[in-house]
């Protein structure tokens, strides 16, 4: 049973089944070319055919020798060992339904079959029936090209790079301009503060990458948080906000901070309106984009508003996936080949390169244990959906401008690109690569940097 922990050692996680992108933004007429149902079912069936099932899912059904002395323990520890790299569950429902699969998953599943992965070689000694034909993986391959086609490709990259897992980033997209004038003052607005002192930009400064380049972010009354400030620059792409995704959406993100005690301790949206009220000029202004006037929807829309326009576009990477080869260097190419090559591109997928799943941090080796001093922030996705499998597990991170943000990680604790990458390479792939090899996925990294109202982002 130990060979199981090998099953899908790229590490699959939990994750949404139809990404908050593709309701909101995707605006390609998807009937033509989604999988159709009998491929989604062919595909159902070479998964659960081949013992995927059997450690990967919400109810495993455990054999009868599990509840045998030592042995029984092994098969409990490989099963919780398999849920930490993934769920396999959300992936079988939505093909029950020919809904679409998380780009996350697509991206997995498809390293997993060019490095024949799945199952593994020590599975198939014991389950000598469960193997990929290369017909299922025909099948699987074009299931992957067609849902990826349908639902995400922006239709913007070149022919060479449609079907990658990372697309690039849309010059737009469609918002309410007079919701995002308001947004965007409500955004720089100290008034959501409880003293008049804090203000969104205060953490998320869009002078700064979007971010305030601290470990953990300064709140009113110079009160520390306890987790490092993700940046607002391309969240709209994320499926949830939050490391620990406890917000559905931008609107729901921007009602937070308002109310925390330790961020902005506006105390009560009341006791906000009421400073906003007194304003005459923008609650005329105001009142013009919303006749109901102010309430906590109407505030937190408007923000929600502003934030889809900050995404950006245009970096050196998006020009070279739209086909200009002079775009990056020898050097930064090979970077991008070996970000492929470690399975760094299985996570970090689509427009903003992450935002679109909840990662287990520590695959290979204890990342928390190596650090030392665990805090309640380090628990992550558990606190939001009290699944003991949630522990430790993180949204991905978003590596667009990523040399514009450190320091790095929920907790803020590296403070370099070289360094980051380093402990991506460890504890979520298990590897030392040369340090020429780390360098040149750095260089790769720089060239993520996009432009923000037609300038690169600092």
């Amino acid at each position: 049973m130990k060979a199981k922990q090998a099953i899908f050692i790229i590490g699959l996680s939990t994750m949404l089944s139809i990404p908050f992108i593709q309701a909101q933004f995707h605006s390609k007429n998807t009937e033509e070319l989604q999988p159709s149902h009998e491929l989604n079912q062919t595909v159902k069936k070479i998964i659960t055919d081949n013992g995927c099932m059997s450690c990967h899912a919400e109810k495993v059904e455990l054999p009868f020798y599990a509840e045998f002395p030592v042995v029984g323990d092994l098969v409990k520890k490989d099963v919780n060992q398999a849920l930490k790299h993934a769920n396999l569950s959300p992936v079988i429902s939505a093909l029950e339904n020919d809904n679409a699969v998380s780009e996350v998953y697509l991206a997995k599943l498809e390293k997993m079959l060019e490095d024949n992965t799945m199952p593994p070689a020590q599975y198939q000694l014991m389950h000598w029936t469960n193997f990929i034909s290369s017909d299922e993986k025909r099948s699987m391959q074009e299931w992957i090209s067609q849902s990826r086609a349908a639902y995400y490709a922006t239709g913007t990259a070149s022919k060479e790079f449609a079907n990658e897992p990372i697309q690039p980033i849309l010059d737009s997209m469609e918002v309410d301009h007079g919701k995002v004038a308001l947004g965007k003052a409500l955004y720089h607005d100290t008034r959501l503060s409880g003293d008049n002192t804090v203000s969104c930009a205060s953490c998320h400064d869009l002078g700064t990458g979007g971010v305030d380049k601290k470990k953990y972010s300064i709140g009113i009354r110079q009160q520390e948080g306890g987790i490092n400030a993700p940046t607002v620059y391309n969240a709209a792409f994320n499926s949830h906000q939050f490391w620990d995704g406890r917000a559905d959406d931008l609107q729901a993100q921007a009602g937070g901070p308002p109310m925390n005690p330790v961020e902005m301790d506006g105390q009560s949206w009341e006791k906000i309106i009421q400073k906003l009220e007194a304003d005459r000029s923008f609650t005329k202004e105001f009142s013009k984009v919303y006749p109901e006037g102010y309430s906590e929807e109407t505030i937190t829309e408007a923000i929600a508003e502003f934030e889809k326009t900050l995404i950006t576009p245009n970096s050196r990477f998006d020009q070279y996936l739209k086909g200009d080869k002079d775009a990056l260097s020898a050097d930064e190419i090979r970077g991008y080949e070996l970000f492929k090559d470690n399975n760094c591109a299985t996570c970090h997928v689509g427009q903003a390169m992450g935002g679109q799943s909840f990662e287990f941090m520590g695959l290979k080796e204890d990342y928390f244990a190596d650090r030392g001093n665990e805090t309640e922030a380090d628990h992550g996705r558990i606190g939001v959906t009290k699944k003991e499998t949630d522990q430790h597990r993180f949204k991905t991170p978003t590596l667009r401008n990523v040399a514009q943000t450190a320091p790095y990680y929920h907790d803020g604790s590296v403070e370099t690109l070289k360094e980051a990458t380093e402990k991506m390479l460890k504890y979520q792939v298990g590897k030392e690569l040369p340090d020429e090899d780390v360098d040149k996925i750095v260089l790769f990294l720089h060239t993520l940097t996009g432009q923000y109202n037609g300038e690169y982002v600092k």
